[in-house]
């Protein structure tokens, strides 16, 4: 797509489509789709369990959701020594999988102190975990996409994204007014723990490519581990040579 260009519905065709086609941009799509629809379809039921079932007050909602949002600071600042470390498929992997054990802990949310800091520990764990496989997903995923195809693909993806969001919030809503807010929340817990099915197992970048990530953590070099690092020769410097070759005036 060129500059100034609107984006048209051939464009987001063309985007599903890349996506679709692609073995690790696929499961990608899939999971993150998935797990942002799920965690953001819980919110308005969390609101009600905690406000109106269990009597927290105000502040205490806000403080339950306002201070855990300290694990994403603490998660983009963790990945890229993990990165340095371990590889950013395999911190993907863990990160990725870690983020999906945590949700359906908030089904068995209890009234008191002792719920509050559930709430709190529950959602400082999936923060901080979104927090190290946010950065890394984002840059695996501008890896694996051609250079030509990043605005229709980041663009059906965002689409997708927003539309499966809308969606499932209506669908549990009309899951809580059938089982209640904590059973529809422990339904979408339960589906969490299949997220991690659906991440790439394996590593799809180019062997001959540079990983982005790994760049940015190890370094500005790019010399390969065979290669010397050659002193410049200006047009002043000479060849040396033995002192019985030197020519004598």
């Amino acid at each position: 797509m060129g500059p100034g260009r609107r984006l048209r519905p051939g464009d987001l065709l063309e985007g599903w489509r890349y996506i679709l086609t692609h073995p690790a941009l696929r499961l990608l799509f899939f999971n993150t789709v998935l797990v942002n629809g799920l965690i953001l379809a819980t919110s308005p039921l969390l609101a009600v369990l905690m406000l109106s079932d269990l009597g927290f007050a105000p502040w205490q909602y806000g403080l339950a959701f306002g201070l855990p949002c300290v694990g994403g600071i603490i998660g983009s600042r963790l990945a890229r020594p993990l990165v340095a470390r371990f590889g950013r498929h395999k911190v993907m992997l863990a990160a990725g999988a870690l983020r999906a054990c945590w949700s359906l802990g908030l089904a068995s949310i209890r009234p008191g102190v002792a719920g509050l800091v559930l709430v709190m520990a529950v959602e400082f764990g999936l923060i901080t975990c979104m927090g190290v496989f946010s950065p890394v997903f984002a840059t695996y995923r501008l890896d694996q996409t051609a250079t030509d195809r990043i605005a229709r693909t980041l663009s059906a993806w965002s689409v997708t994204s927003k539309a499966t969001v809308a969606v499932m919030t209506g669908l549990w809503g009309l899951l809580a007014s059938i089982t209640g807010p904590r059973a529809a929340i422990a339904v979408a817990g339960l589906l969490m723990l299949i997220t991690p099915f659906l991440l790439p197992r394996r590593d799809h970048t180019p062997h001959h490519g540079r990983d982005p990530a790994r760049l940015v953590v190890s370094g500005f070099s790019t010399r390969g581990p065979g290669r010397r690092r050659t002193r410049p020769r200006g047009p002043d410097r000479r060849p040396r040579t033995c002192r019985g070759c030197r020519r004598r005036p």
